[in-house]
């Protein structure tokens, strides 16, 4: 099996990183977007990134434009908005699909290890968050309209 640490991702500015460079932290793994209703979930997303990273907890965001075009601009134009919008500092990636064909082998894994609703592997929408363990473990996927507030006691929990 697979492990989270196997996979290769992009950062935002184009390096390639492994996930193993997070083993033994904490991750919130989120697909964000610019121009989504759910956008104003990076200023917690931060907060809990700010809050939390000296414990070993990281937030890693992975644009996504498969929702109603909600993340049409380039990885430039997405790392600018995040950074003057929300001073955003925890890790973006480049923009890639969660669904799909095309879907990022990330994400293909993440959906195999915890579904959504009803046992659905597909996302729904923008700010779909998964919580990993620090062993590389998939605890729990939320859905978007699940704060990054309210799943403050799950990752105090893991911390």
């Amino acid at each position: 099996m697979k492990s989270i640490y196997d996979f290769e991702v992009e950062t935002i500015d184009g390096k390639k990183v492994s996930l193993s460079d997070y083993k033994n932290k904490v991750l919130l793994i989120v697909n964000v977007a610019s121009k989504c209703g759910f956008t104003s979930q990076y200023e917690g997303l931060e907060k809990l990134y700010d809050k939390y990273k000296t414990k070993d907890f990281v937030v890693l965001g992975f644009p996504c434009n498969q929702f109603m075009n909600q993340e049409p601009g380039t990885n430039e134009e997405i790392k600018e908005f995040c950074s003057l919008t929300y001073n955003v500092s925890f890790p973006m990636f480049s923009k890639i699909d969660v669904n799909g064909d095309e879907a990022h082998p990330l994400y293909k894994y993440l959906k195999n290890e915890a579904s959504g609703l009803l046992g659905t592997e597909a996302i729904k929408w923008n700010f779909t968050k998964f919580l990993v363990d620090k062993n590389g473990k998939v605890i729990d996927r939320f859905s978007p309209s699940t704060t990054p507030e309210n799943i403050e006691d799950d990752i105090k929990k893991l911390l």
